[in-house]
Protein backbone atom coordinates (compact mmCIF):
# COMPACT_ATOMS: atom_id res chain seq x y z
CA UNK A 1 0.00 0.00 0.00
CA UNK A 2 1.32 3.45 -1.02
CA UNK A 3 1.25 6.37 1.65
CA UNK A 4 -1.09 8.86 -1.04
CA UNK A 5 1.06 11.82 0.78
CA UNK A 6 4.50 10.54 0.00
CA UNK A 7 3.95 7.46 -2.12
CA UNK A 8 6.21 4.76 0.36
CA UNK A 9 5.77 1.67 0.48
CA UNK A 10 6.25 1.21 4.11
CA UNK A 11 2.95 1.93 6.40
CA UNK A 12 2.05 0.04 9.43
CA UNK A 13 -1.61 -0.66 10.56
CA UNK A 14 -2.70 1.26 13.89
CA UNK A 15 -6.35 0.24 13.74
CA UNK A 16 -9.00 -2.17 12.18
CA UNK A 17 -12.42 -1.76 12.27
CA UNK A 18 -15.58 -3.97 10.57
CA UNK A 19 -16.89 -2.17 8.44
CA UNK A 20 -20.19 -2.56 6.15
CA UNK A 21 -21.98 -5.28 8.18
CA UNK A 22 -19.11 -7.50 7.92
CA UNK A 23 -18.35 -6.82 4.48
CA UNK A 24 -15.41 -5.01 4.69
CA UNK A 25 -12.62 -3.88 6.82
CA UNK A 26 -11.93 -0.75 7.77
CA UNK A 27 -7.96 -0.19 8.68
CA UNK A 28 -6.19 2.77 9.68
CA UNK A 29 -2.54 2.99 8.64
CA UNK A 30 0.89 5.20 9.98
CA UNK A 31 3.43 5.57 6.82
CA UNK A 32 6.67 4.87 7.59
CA UNK A 33 8.28 7.47 6.40
CA UNK A 34 6.20 10.56 6.59
CA UNK A 35 4.02 9.79 9.64
CA UNK A 36 1.15 10.73 8.06
CA UNK A 37 -1.82 8.27 8.68
CA UNK A 38 -4.64 7.13 6.16
CA UNK A 39 -7.58 4.86 5.69
CA UNK A 40 -7.38 1.80 3.46
CA UNK A 41 -10.91 -0.44 3.12
CA UNK A 42 -10.51 -3.51 2.18
CA UNK A 43 -13.51 -5.75 0.87
CA UNK A 44 -13.61 -9.42 -0.93
CA UNK A 45 -13.80 -9.23 -4.93
CA UNK A 46 -16.30 -10.07 -7.04
CA UNK A 47 -16.28 -10.23 -10.21
CA UNK A 48 -18.96 -11.04 -13.11
CA UNK A 49 -18.37 -12.75 -16.04
CA UNK A 50 -20.29 -11.33 -18.83
CA UNK A 51 -21.11 -13.66 -21.80
CA UNK A 52 -18.61 -12.21 -24.02
CA UNK A 53 -15.94 -14.31 -21.61
CA UNK A 54 -14.78 -10.61 -20.13
CA UNK A 55 -15.10 -10.37 -16.32
CA UNK A 56 -16.11 -6.80 -14.21
CA UNK A 57 -16.43 -6.45 -10.76
CA UNK A 58 -19.70 -6.73 -9.51
CA UNK A 59 -21.91 -3.27 -9.24
CA UNK A 60 -24.87 -3.08 -6.78
CA UNK A 61 -25.61 0.11 -9.40
CA UNK A 62 -25.74 -1.97 -12.53
CA UNK A 63 -28.10 -4.43 -10.51
CA UNK A 64 -30.26 -1.25 -9.69
CA UNK A 65 -30.01 0.68 -13.18
CA UNK A 66 -31.66 -3.09 -14.96
CA UNK A 67 -34.40 -3.46 -12.44
CA UNK A 68 -35.26 0.20 -12.24
CA UNK A 69 -36.57 0.11 -15.99
CA UNK A 70 -38.93 -2.85 -14.85
CA UNK A 71 -40.33 -0.56 -12.06
CA UNK A 72 -40.90 2.12 -14.18
CA UNK A 73 -44.42 3.50 -13.26
CA UNK A 74 -44.44 1.34 -10.35
CA UNK A 75 -44.86 2.08 -6.71
CA UNK A 76 -40.82 0.92 -5.76
CA UNK A 77 -38.72 3.94 -4.09
CA UNK A 78 -34.89 4.25 -4.41
CA UNK A 79 -34.19 2.52 -1.05
CA UNK A 80 -36.44 -0.61 -2.12
CA UNK A 81 -34.01 -0.18 -4.98
CA UNK A 82 -31.21 -0.68 -2.78
CA UNK A 83 -32.43 -3.30 -0.80
CA UNK A 84 -32.87 -5.36 -3.37
CA UNK A 85 -29.53 -4.73 -4.88
CA UNK A 86 -27.91 -5.87 -1.38
CA UNK A 87 -29.89 -8.69 -0.89
CA UNK A 88 -28.74 -10.23 -4.80
CA UNK A 89 -25.05 -9.51 -3.87
CA UNK A 90 -25.62 -11.20 -0.53
CA UNK A 91 -27.52 -14.24 -2.35
CA UNK A 92 -24.10 -13.99 -5.04
CA UNK A 93 -21.53 -13.79 -2.17
CA UNK A 94 -23.13 -16.76 -0.56
CA UNK A 95 -22.29 -18.91 -3.59
CA UNK A 96 -18.75 -19.21 -2.24
CA UNK A 97 -16.73 -18.04 -5.45
CA UNK A 98 -15.03 -15.19 -6.15
CA UNK A 99 -16.29 -15.15 -10.11
CA UNK A 100 -19.71 -15.85 -11.00
CA UNK A 101 -22.01 -16.06 -14.27
CA UNK A 102 -23.57 -12.49 -15.39
CA UNK A 103 -26.60 -15.07 -15.65
CA UNK A 104 -26.15 -16.25 -12.11
CA UNK A 105 -26.70 -12.52 -11.02
CA UNK A 106 -29.95 -12.52 -13.12
CA UNK A 107 -31.22 -15.68 -11.19
CA UNK A 108 -30.63 -13.44 -7.96
CA UNK A 109 -32.57 -10.73 -9.50
CA UNK A 110 -35.69 -12.84 -10.06
CA UNK A 111 -36.58 -14.17 -6.01
CA UNK A 112 -36.36 -10.66 -4.67
CA UNK A 113 -38.17 -8.46 -7.64
CA UNK A 114 -41.14 -10.91 -7.17
CA UNK A 115 -41.62 -10.58 -3.80
CA UNK A 116 -41.02 -6.45 -4.12
CA UNK A 117 -43.74 -6.06 -7.31
CA UNK A 118 -44.95 -8.78 -9.35
CA UNK A 119 -45.66 -6.57 -12.39
CA UNK A 120 -41.94 -5.23 -12.72
CA UNK A 121 -41.02 -9.04 -11.92
CA UNK A 122 -42.95 -10.01 -14.42
CA UNK A 123 -41.33 -7.27 -16.60
CA UNK A 124 -37.84 -8.15 -15.74
CA UNK A 125 -38.30 -11.89 -16.38
CA UNK A 126 -40.25 -11.64 -19.58
CA UNK A 127 -36.80 -9.21 -21.45
CA UNK A 128 -33.93 -12.09 -18.86
CA UNK A 129 -35.69 -14.77 -19.33
CA UNK A 130 -36.99 -14.67 -23.24
CA UNK A 131 -40.60 -14.43 -23.35
CA UNK A 132 -41.71 -15.07 -27.25
CA UNK A 133 -45.12 -15.46 -26.87
CA UNK A 134 -48.70 -14.49 -24.70
CA UNK A 135 -48.09 -18.38 -23.62
CA UNK A 136 -44.98 -17.71 -22.13
CA UNK A 137 -46.81 -14.67 -20.49
CA UNK A 138 -49.56 -16.35 -18.89
CA UNK A 139 -47.64 -19.47 -17.86
CA UNK A 140 -45.63 -16.81 -15.29
CA UNK A 141 -48.81 -15.28 -14.45
CA UNK A 142 -50.62 -18.63 -13.53
CA UNK A 143 -47.10 -19.66 -11.25
CA UNK A 144 -47.79 -16.08 -9.65
CA UNK A 145 -51.35 -16.23 -9.16
CA UNK A 146 -50.58 -20.37 -7.49
CA UNK A 147 -47.96 -18.70 -5.31
CA UNK A 148 -50.07 -16.31 -4.01
CA UNK A 149 -53.73 -16.34 -4.51
CA UNK A 150 -55.15 -14.12 -2.23
CA UNK A 151 -52.72 -11.28 -3.60
CA UNK A 152 -53.26 -9.17 -6.43
CA UNK A 153 -50.62 -8.60 -8.83
CA UNK A 154 -48.16 -6.01 -7.82
CA UNK A 155 -49.54 -5.57 -4.39
CA UNK A 156 -47.57 -7.22 -1.84
CA UNK A 157 -49.34 -8.50 1.50
CA UNK A 158 -48.66 -7.11 4.78
CA UNK A 159 -46.42 -9.29 7.34
CA UNK A 160 -47.77 -10.60 10.00
CA UNK A 161 -46.02 -11.94 12.90
CA UNK A 162 -45.61 -15.70 13.29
Amino acid sequence: MHCPYCRNTDSRVVDSRVADDGSAIRRRRQCGECGRRFTTVETASLSVIKRSGVAEPFSRSKVISGVRKACQGRPVTDDDLAVLAQEVEEAVRLSGTAEIDAHQVGLAILGPLQKLDQVAFLRFASVYQGFESLEDFEASIAKLRAESPDTPMGIQRPLTAD
